[in-house]
């Protein structure tokens, strides 16, 4: 629709305004946050509806969590993604394949986080589904994505960037397909595990969006890329209209995400944002990029690994809980602390991220 209003510039000039990638990102995020904003409160009466007992709280965690989180409702995700896609499809351009290719990831990874939140709530569990299979269906959907950003056709889809280099370093070929669905499941495990405390998560994806968005922008404009020496992507500007979106349903989960919370994201939303911002920087060639801009997700899941591997190998823990959030929740730090210092940790290494756009 807003490509044929495009169409119509030449009749009156305010319809130019929907050829621009700027003013379609600021409609997208407004669009998303009008949704979920409005049709948020019926979501989460409907939820908590069909939830009974709300999510399951781990019987190992923080004895506090037991007193003050115990039957709030979960899969607060599908808010975000109503926002997220009704946005998304209305702003973007369809035409890009870029566009079609991470709204896929996002979808398959929700549908999994869904089954995932089906499963702890019908059974009052915190335990999912194997974790094998799980893994099994989110490589199959990053696989099938990374193989269409292969057969897009631009040039360098399967080549390896670095941050401080001009150009690429090595084509990776056939070997990409391993590659790319590493960064998108490791990033969408990322995320999810940093999803334990009220509005820890969504902030710094909300974060690391505006600056995956802004860096998609520069990357599919032949000028700006030229300038900031950035490998050019033809027709990945679009990304930056899904990352808008993306912020204003985020703003909007957030108003009932904010502790206490009335609804947690749940794996539904927290597997799918990590599998959208993985994809995004796989496709504009930014994966060490994300590996700083979202390094408060990468910190969760290393102190996760570390946790795991310190105590089967020497039977003796690092961190008093992981992931790393639930250990500062032991040493004393109250909740509101926690999350106000993770979200500047957050916009820190998000700033160090965009600056490396300068340091070619």
């Amino acid at each position: 629709m807003l490509t044929w209003l495009a169409d119509l510039s030449h009749v009156a000039g305010v319809f130019n305004l929907f050829r621009y990638l700027t003013f379609r990102t600021l409609g997208a995020a407004t669009t998303g946050l009008l949704l979920v904003f409005f049709f948020g409160p019926m979501i989460i009466s409907a939820l908590r509806l069909r939830q009974g007992r709300g999510q399951p709280i781990r019987a190992d965690g923080p004895a506090s969590h037991l007193l003050t989180k115990k039957g709030t409702p979960t899969m607060g995700g599908l808010m975000i993604l109503f926002g997220l896609f009704a946005s998304s499809l209305l702003w973007a351009s369809l035409e890009s394949p870029y566009v079609w290719i991470v709204l896929f990831v996002t979808a398959g990874f929700a549908a999994i986080g869904f089954y995932d939140d089906y499963l702890k709530v019908t059974k009052q569990s915190h335990l999912g589904f194997s974790g094998r299979a799980r893994l099994a269906a989110e490589f199959a959907i990053a696989f099938v994505a990374c193989y269409g950003l292969m057969r897009v056709g631009a040039v360098g889809a399967t080549s390896l960037a670095l941050p401080f280099y001009n150009g690429y370093v090595v084509d990776l070929g056939w070997g990409f397909l391993l590659f790319g669905p590493f960064v998108i499941v490791a990033f969408g495990n990322a995320v999810n595990l940093t999803d334990g405390l009220d509005g820890l998560a969504i902030v710094p994806v909300m974060i690391a969006a505006a600056t995956l968005g802004l860096i998609a922008y520069f990357a599919g404009n032949v000028l700006y890329s030229r300038y900031l020496l950035l490998n050019h992507v033809p027709y990945a500007g679009d990304l930056m209209v899904i990352c808008g979106a993306l912020i204003g349903a985020g703003v909007g989960f957030l108003w009932f995400n904010a502790p206490p919370a009335q609804i947690f994201m749940g794996d539904t939303g927290s597997l799918a944002l990590g599998g959208l911002l993985g994809v995004t920087a796989v496709a504009i060639k930014h994966e060490f990029v994300l590996a700083i801009i979202g390094g408060l997700f990468v910190i969760e899941a290393l102190s996760v690994v570390v946790q795991v591997a310190s105590f089967k190998l020497t039977g003796k823990r690092v961190f008093k809980m992981a992931p790393i959030h639930h250990h500062f929740e032991q040493l004393g730090w109250s909740e509101p602390q926690i999350v106000m210092r993770f979200w500047i940790i957050a916009f820190v290494l998000a700033m160090i991220g965009l600056a490396t756009l300068k340091l070619r």
